[in-house]
């Protein structure tokens, strides 16, 4: 399939793009324009305290000796979205965020729960970023700035690139995919697939850049980012096209009822690994930032109960701990703190 090089938005060509923006093929349900003012107010002054976790959250510190060590295929939670993966030789990570805060500065906006798993600097050299859009909880500008001299490959959507580029990561270091469209890298296939989401980073931003899902694949395993998305049609198809995988890494937090239609419940979390023929699904977007109105530890509770209402595989490793591709496991669950 054909490539988008590093390009300037307006993108045609892209049957996601039109009316000066890109867009979802359904509209999806979000908070109304009258609904915006109370959220506001209810997320600056009306949030229950068990948003936020009571005690440190378990963290298992990962180590460079650590990674050389590990074997290829496998994979480390780092926080929130942020997966390092060790495949064909390499180190891939996806939407990595290791600021302080999922925000524009630093002195305000949510504020990391814990550390990550590795500090940004002990990081290997990395073969790949894998961006998913926008947000500034999946990109962030300190880190990429800091990954552009140390990252071989920063493969996004359309239009996440430009910003890329803008920021310092050399623009021939940067492919940017439209939906269904691939790449190889080394011994990676990267396939990028619909989602549906939406994008923006400055007020009134109308969507400037399109959000993508991912399939990850080598010779010897498949796996499936989700980035952001709502529940749609789209994970059967991708599941049809593309699956069967062996591990999803769906997104499942900072969910709420009037903004389902871009962020998936629970139960339409584990819908989705089973529309997308998974084997294993590891919970993802989640004890990290404090983004919604639910308890902090909600989504780990309940898309545990619903996995193992539907015989789901569910793969809850605590932030740091490994997990081998070739045979993911249940881990106990961390996220019952002391009380």
């Amino acid at each position: 399939m054909s490539l988008s090089a590093c390009s300037t938005v307006p993108y045609p060509q892209s049957p996601q793009y039109g009316e000066r923006a890109f867009r979802n093929p359904v509209e999806p349900r979000q908070p109304a324009t009258r609904e915006i003012p109370g959220l506001w107010w209810r997320f600056m002054f009306g949030k229950s305290e068990r948003t936020v976790p009571p005690a440190a959250l378990p963290v298992r510190k990962i180590t460079r000796a650590e990674l050389d060590a590990a074997a290829d295929g496998t994979l480390y939670r780092i926080g929130h979205s942020t997966i390092l993966l060790k495949l064909e030789g390499g180190y891939w990570i996806t939407d990595p965020v290791f600021s302080e805060r999922a925000s524009p500065v630093q002195w305000a906006g949510p504020k990391r729960f814990h550390a990550p798993a590795i500090a940004l600097s002990e990081l290997p050299p990395i073969a790949g970023v894998i961006l998913s859009h926008d947000h500034y909880d999946h990109l962030d500008k300190a880190t990429i700035r800091a990954l552009a001299g140390r990252a071989e490959r920063f493969i996004t959507p359309l239009g996440v690139g430009d910003l890329l580029a803008r920021w310092g990561v050399p623009k021939d270091r940067i492919t940017q995919l439209d939906w269904w469209q691939s790449v190889r890298v080394g011994g990676l296939h990267l396939t990028a697939t619909p989602a549906q989401h939406f994008s923006g980073r400055a007020p009134f931003q109308r969507n400037p850049t399109l959000w993508s899902s991912w399939v990850i694949e080598t010779p010897h395993q498949k796996i499936f980012f989700s980035g952001d998305t709502g529940y749609f049609p789209g994970f059967r198809e991708i599941g049809e096209r593309l699956g069967p995988f062996d591990l999803t890494l769906l997104e499942c937090g900072a969910y709420d009822p009037l903004w389902e239609g871009v962020h998936m419940l629970p139960e339409q979390s584990v819908q989705a690994h089973l529309d997308l023929r998974g084997r294993w699904m590891m919970p993802i977007h989640n004890g990290t930032f404090d983004l919604a109105f639910h308890d902090w530890n909600a989504p780990m509770e309940a898309v545990s109960a619903i996995a193992a209402e539907r015989g789901v595989a569910l793969s809850t490793p605590m932030i740091g701990q490994a997990v081998a591709l070739d045979a993911p496991q249940a881990f106990t669950p961390w996220w019952r703190l002391p009380r």
